[in-house]
């Protein structure tokens, strides 16, 4: 089984797999690690700054192609990452598709007025994040308004943060 776990910046995606590691005991990728390592290595003229369609862009085709190798193998995956297409259902043939479940984590306007300090507080609960200025209201707002949009628009599984935070998904 593949479990992809997509979303905003700072809903929570890292935490989640991280749980699901500890309890089924499946292997997971970060594309934020996978996108480091590229970049950090040369491979690639991005930037942690580059534009996320590029991004995406950049990173999908090799994740897919990884989610495809461990479907062929029989192996269990959870990818997350804000680098996953919303059309990324287009990339996989039936066969595929049967053997993948996906989830976007979106937060509530109304979650995010009433908890932004919480969502600052657990940001580095699973990664360190250096430097996490970029995280303000604002733009949480903004992100999880367009992500959620993006998911109603493709008509993809989300989770709905909205009044306390529990996100649970049961394999």
């Amino acid at each position: 089984m593949i479990i992809l776990i997509a979303g905003a910046s700072h809903t929570g995606k890292t935490a989640l797999a991280q749980k699901l590691l500890e309890k089924y005991k499946y292997s997971y990728l970060s594309i934020d690690h996978l996108k480091m390592g590229l970049i950090r290595s040369g491979n690639t003229l991005l930037t942690p700054l580059s534009d996320d369609k590029a991004l995406t862009d950049y990173l999908w085709p090799i994740v897919r192609e990884m989610i495809k190798t461990a479907v062929e193998n029989e192996q269990n995956l959870i990818v997350e990452g804000c680098y996953i297409p919303f059309e990324w259902p287009k990339d996989f043939e039936k066969e595929y598709l049967k053997n993948i479940k996906y989830y976007c984590l979106v937060m509530s306007r109304r979650y995010i007025m009433n908890h932004f300090s919480d969502i600052k507080k657990y940001a580095s609960v699973v990664e360190n994040r250096m430097d996490d200025q970029g995280c303000t209201l604002e733009t949480v707002l903004r992100d999880n308004a367009e992500i959620l949009e993006q998911c109603q628009n493709h008509k993809v599984n989300y989770l709905l943060i909205d009044d306390e935070y529990q996100v649970n998904i049961e394999l």
